[in-house]
Order: C-alpha cells, then sequence, then structure tokens
C-alpha cells in the first residue's frame, strides 16, 4: 500500500477548489457539501496557490475571533507543500507526519490541483473492512 502511486489513490476523486476571495463561511459551506477536510485554492490559470482546511478554521479564524466572512487569502496557507501523482504513497504519509499536517495536495507538471492526499487516505483497505465487520455485527444482533 505505502508503495502505490498517489494517482491510484486520487484517481476517483472530485476535487475541490475555490479562489482566495470567497469567505471562510462559503469555504466551509462548499467543504460540507463536498464531504471533505479542505479546499485548494486556485489562481485564474488554476494553478494552486493555497489550501484552507477544517484545521485553519477552527485555529485560524474561530479561536481568534475573526469573522467568518473573512476572505480565504488572509487566513489560507499560501504555497502549501505539494506531490506529484507519480510519487509513492508512503512518501505523502511521510510528508504529513514530519511536517504535521494532515492534507497534501496532489499537483501536476503546470502546479494544477489533480487530487488531494489525507492521513485518512491511509486507512483506505482497513476502513472498509471494519464497515464491513460493524455491518456484519449489526446484521447478527438483528437476527438475535
Amino acid at each position: 500500500m505505502r508503495h502505490r502511486p498517489i494517482r491510484t489513490v486520487v484517481e476517483n476523486q472530485k476535487i475541490l477548489t475555490a479562489s482566495a476571495d470567497i469567505s471562510v463561511a462559503e469555504a466551509a459551506r462548499r467543504m460540507r457539501e463536498h464531504h471533505v477536510g479542505a479546499v485548494m485554492i486556485v489562481d485564474e490559470a488554476g494553478r494552486l496557490t493555497g489550501i484552507f482546511t477544517e484545521r485553519d478554521a477552527l485555529f485560524r479564524v474561530l479561536a481568534v475571533g475573526l469573522s467568518p466572512e473573512t476572505l480565504l487569502t488572509e487566513v489560507m496557507t499560501s504555497h502549501p507543500q505539494t506531490i506529484t501523482g507519480e510519487r509513492p504513497f508512503g512518501h505523502a504519509l511521510h510528508l504529513m507526519y514530519e511536517s504535521g499536517f494532515r492534507h497534501v495536495p496532489v499537483v501536476d507538471a503546470a502546479e494544477r490541483p489533480i487530487g488531494m492526499v489525507s492521513a485518512r487516505d491511509a486507512l483506505g483497505p482497513e476502513i472498509s473492512t471494519f464497515e464491513v465487520e460493524v455491518h456484519m455485527r449489526e446484521h447478527l444482533n438483528e437476527v438475535l
């Protein structure tokens, strides 16, 4: 699993991007609608310029008393670390661990986002197995 290319992790993702001139509240709404914990900020040409995460909303906005109408440009992480789709997934995990973050944008050669890997992706097969086990237990409880 650690050696599989990142492109296999993100190949079916629907990515969430936005411009830096939307509000934190709007970004949070979009993240909720898409069931993701981060939005990638892009310029007019579609190149990655930043990232805004649920942790940013908590620590950079709520914890310091900023308004939800604050623009992302004021609270996003500009020029975040990125990774290409050809790198092994284990490299992304190492990058997240060493740098203390949970999301790494995946970009193409032109710095356009093609996906996002997160710490949750490391749970891929394990979480699926867990969900099957929970379903089986629920079914057994219904039968008994």
